[in-house]
This record gives structure tokens, C-alpha cells and sequence, in this order.
């Protein structure tokens, strides 16, 4: 009887144990297909910035590696522990995104953070950030909402150190601060469409009239002066609705709200394709391209409600919108996968030359916070202003742009991202 047994057994470990095993293993992969696949989104950032990172506990000490989360993924979640400075700090505010200074009454919006969903965002460590960056210059390359990063960040940074004005102009959209003690250096580079581009009616209205857009020429404001920089940010976005007339080897070949009936109509969406494709175009041709990173910061959206920016349209939502409230769609995500065209080929050509380019995914987070505006909080009461719902108040959500800028910086410092 015993023989009988220990045949059987034997028989079981041969044949139907690597069955069960291969079944398991099976179920394993399907299972881990599945939950990495469940976001269109989620998934095309992976492919196009590495953009997982490794969530580390205590055991990071020992060397541990742990699971790894994408920090562009994720929810708001509420934080009472308040901003990191405030309209009194050390730092430079706009007054249009100062909306402590014009008295808004409700806070909420300060008490949020972002919480990717399998990891934690770490909180904004200036001296940290510091010495990633120490000895290098960062360009801001966009238009006011570039700025209003660059000027968050500084804010940021004024809990380590505040920085010594080097501007070379008087023009506050081309600030420059130097950190001296890290030899760091922030530049703002301000072009609103990032190609050549001019008023064909210099005394028509500056949001109807038409401007020339030369869609295969960088802005020169910018491009000759980027090759300075080691780490280049550059976003656009909210300038390219109006009217324009569209330019290539200073030929007209089309338009965008124009009104001659012999010009080829053309979508917004198409000068915007342009413009980043010529920008990156000229960040890969600069000299001394090896280790430089060039990010990009996709489309910031608005949030205008009850009528357009200029026909009674508002923000006066004090909460977040939750994940199922609201999500990229219609003109805002084609905007945003415009950009992800044109990144992804500039991606792969820029591993041919050594530079990496990498993606600062605030779109999807920012979709969420309708309350983050100024509104009617970036003037007097008296002064009767349009609402502004497309800069961010400071402090407010905008900060997370710099907190998930830290992040990816120590990615790239500390070999996290998959090449």
C-alpha cells in the first residue's frame, strides 16, 4: 500500500504539479496585464517619459526597492496643514495670482495635495532641490503660466535661500534669480507661442486681431539664449485660439479665424502641432546637447463655467472636482495629445543625441481644480477686471507642478527612470 502511495504521489509531482504551476503563473500575468492597462493615459505617459517611479518606505535605507507608481496618476486629497508660504513671504507674486493679497474669503484651496495612487508624493524639500541642481541653470520657456511656475518655485526655495535679481532687463517676464551659494540660476524666457510671430494690425485688439505665425522659425527671444541652460521647461497652450495667419518658408498657407475666403481654413490644433514641433526641433539642434533635459509641462486647462472668459464666464468652485467628476476630454485633451505627438518623435530622436526629454504630466491633476484660479481675487474689487480662470493662485495647486519637479529630478539623479 505504501508503494501504491508514494506512486501516486510521484506520479502527481510529475505531471499535474507543473500543470497547476504554469496555470497560476497564467492567472498571475493576465491579473498584472490587467491592472496595468486599465488607463489609456496612464499607460501613454509610461511609454513616453519612463515615467514610474520607486516608492521607497524605511527599508529605502537598506537598499530595498519597492513598488513603483506613476506620480502623474492619482487624486486630490485634503492636506490641513496649509501652503508652504504665503503672500507674505520673501518671493515674488503677481499680483494676478495673488489672491490672498485681494482678500478671497474661502481656503480650501490651499489644503490640498496631490496623492498619486500607489505611492506617496513626497512634500517640497528646498534645500534638496538645491543641490540636484546645484551648479546648473533652469529656463522657463512659455507664457505667464511658465511664469507662474517659475515664480512658485522661487517661493518654494525662499525657505533655503532668497536669490539675487541678475535680470538683464527691466522686463519682469525675462527675470532672472541666481542662488549663489548652489551657482544656480532660474531664467524666464516669456514666448506665448514659442515661434516667430507678430501683429499684422500692431493698433488692432490684442485677443481679436490677426497675428503672423511663422510656423518652421523659433522665436528667436528664446532660442538665443537656451543653450545657457541645462534643464529647459517648456509649455504653451492658452495663446494659440486667437486668429492667425499661418506661415511656412515665409509662405502664407493657411489660417485660423480669418476671414479671407482664399486662404485655407485650418484648425488651432495645427498651428499648435507646428510650434511645438519647430520648438523642439531647435532644442535638438543647440551645440553640447549630451546630459541636457529638456521637460515639457502639457496643456494647462481652464475652467470657465456659466459663459466664455469674456461673456460672464467664471470659476467660483471652492472644492476640487473627484476623479469621476471629471476628466480629460474634447479640446483640452486634443490639445494635450498634440503635444504627446510631437513629444514622443522629439523623444526618440533626442536618445539618438543624448538629450533627454522628459514629461512634467500636470494635465490630468489639474483638470480636477476648477478652484485653484484666481477668479475675481487678482485685482481690487473696484477694479473691473475679467475673471481669471486660467493662471493658478499662489499659493495653490500650482505648487504641485514643483513638487512633481522635484520628483522627477531625483529620478533622473538617482537612475529611477528606465532608459
Amino acid at each position: 500500500m505504501k508503494g501504491g502511495w508514494a506512486e501516486l504521489f510521484d506520479s502527481f509531482r510529475k505531471v499535474a504539479l507543473p500543470i497547476l504551476t504554469l496555470v497560476l503563473l497564467v492567472k498571475i500575468t493576465f491579473s498584472s496585464y490587467n491592472s496595468t492597462t486599465d488607463s489609456l493615459l496612464q499607460n501613454l505617459e509610461s511609454n513616453l517619459n519612463g515615467s514610474e517611479i520607486s516608492s521607497m518606505n524605511h527599508s529605502e535605507k537598506s537598499g530595498i526597492k519597492q513598488q513603483k507608481c506613476n506620480i502623474f496618476v492619482g487624486k486630490w486629497v485634503s492636506y490641513p496643514k496649509g501652503p508652504y508660504y504665503t503672500n507674505e513671504t520673501n518671493c515674488v507674486i503677481d499680483d494676478r495670482q495673488n489672491c490672498m493679497k485681494f482678500g478671497r474669503p474661502d481656503s480650501d484651496f490651499i489644503h490640498w495635495r496631490w496623492k498619486p495612487d500607489d505611492c506617496e508624493l513626497p512634500l517640497f524639500d528646498a534645500i534638496q532641490f538645491l543641490e540636484l541642481v546645484r551648479g546648473k541653470t533652469l529656463a522657463f520657456v512659455g507664457d505667464s503660466l511658465a511664469r507662474n511656475q517659475m515664480q512658485s518655485l522661487v517661493c518654494l526655495l525662499a525657505s533655503a535661500i532668497i536669490p539675487v535679481d541678475v535680470s538683464e532687463t527691466t522686463d519682469t517676464r525675462f527675470r532672472r534669480w541666481l542662488y549663489k551659494d548652489y551657482n544656480f540660476t532660474i531664467i524666464a524666457l516669456w514666448s506665448p507661442e514659442l515661434i516667430k510671430s507678430y501683429e499684422s494690425d500692431p493698433n488692432g485688439d490684442p485677443y481679436y486681431s490677426l497675428m503672423n505665425l511663422y510656423l518652421d522659425k523659433a522665436d528667436d527671444v528664446w532660442a538665443s539664449q537656451v543653450d545657457k541652460a541645462d534643464i529647459v521647461i517648456i509649455s504653451g497652450g492658452q495663446w494659440f485660439f486667437r486668429p492667425f495667419l499661418y506661415y511656412e518658408n515665409d509662405q502664407l498657407i493657411g489660417c485660423h479665424k480669418c476671414n479671407d475666403k482664399n486662404v485655407t481654413k485650418l484648425y488651432h490644433y495645427y498651428g499648435y502641432k507646428m510650434a511645438f514641433r519647430t520648438a523642439f526641433k531647435t532644442l535638438l539642434s543647440l551645440k553640447k546637447l549630451k546630459g541636457r533635459l529638456v521637460i515639457l509641462r502639457p496643456f494647462s486647462p481652464a475652467h470657465f463655467e456659466n459663459g466664455d472668459w469674456n461673456k460672464g464666464g467664471n470659476c467660483n468652485r471652492t472644492r476640487p472636482f473627484k476623479n469621476q467628476e471629471m476628466k480629460l476630454e474634447g479640446y483640452t485633451l486634443k490639445m494635450y495629445l498634440t503635444q504627446l505627438e510631437e513629444f514622443r518623435a522629439a523623444q526618440s530622436e533626442g536618445i539618438k543625441k543624448g538629450v533627454k526629454f522628459r514629461l512634467l504630466d500636470t494635465t490630468e491633476a489639474m483638470i480636477m481644480r476648477p478652484d485653484g484660479h484666481p477668479n475675481h481675487y487678482g485685482h481690487w474689487p473696484h477694479e473691473k477686471k475679467l475673471p481669471d480662470c486660467v493662471h493658478w493662485c499662489m499659493p495653490g495647486p500650482v505648487d504641485t507642478w514643483n513638487e512633481l519637479l522635484l520628483a522627477t529630478l531625483k529620478k533622473e539623479a538617482y537612475g529611477f527612470i528606465q532608459r
